[in-house]
């Protein structure tokens, strides 16, 4: 595993507090790189992202979806009412339960999910604020000197 030194850019930047923790732990379990359920991410428009889960064997009422603090939390667990009414002769479709994390940008929201063939589909979006939207400044010169500050008389 590779260590870098980030101490440089704490020096030098301001607000990237969270931004420098995550990369600081790194990827939670490295050595054991959870593998179940597979998933895929994709970018489906220019600000528009979707994560697809293969969740064969989960109904919509097994499976809980949150998204909270740039956290979305896909968590799943089958009903134990279905334990004991079947024999398996070999049971390859796996149904263990499972809690997957995926790190949200700033300003990424999820707008929504449907499980449709096995597969849980989570859109999201990122809407940036119009306020944090970059925007033109012009450049002005005063026809008559300095700028001069009116002050609203009370």
């Amino acid at each position: 595993m590779r260590h870098y030194d980030l101490s440089p850019l704490y020096r030098s930047t301001v607000g990237f507090d969270r931004l420098f923790s995550l990369l600081d732990q790194g990827t939670p379990g490295a050595g054991t790189a959870q593998s179940y359920p597979p998933y895929n991410i994709e970018r489906t428009g220019e600000n528009a992202y979707r994560v697809t889960m293969a969740v064969a064997g989960f109904s919509e009422a097994d499976i809980s979806i949150e998204s909270r603090e740039n956290t979305l939390t896909v968590k799943a667990e089958k009903a134990a009412a279905d334990e004991g009414k079947t024999e398996y002769l070999y049971r390859g479709i796996a149904a263990r339960a499972f809690e997957r994390r995926f790190q949200l940008a700033d300003h990424v929201e999820v707008t929504g999910a449907n499980l449709e063939n096995g597969l849980l589909h989570i859109d999201m979006k990122r809407e940036i604020p119009e306020a944090m939207k970059p925007r033109q400044i012009p450049i002005g010169r005063p026809a008559n000197g300095p700028v001069q500050i009116e002050t609203a008389a009370a």
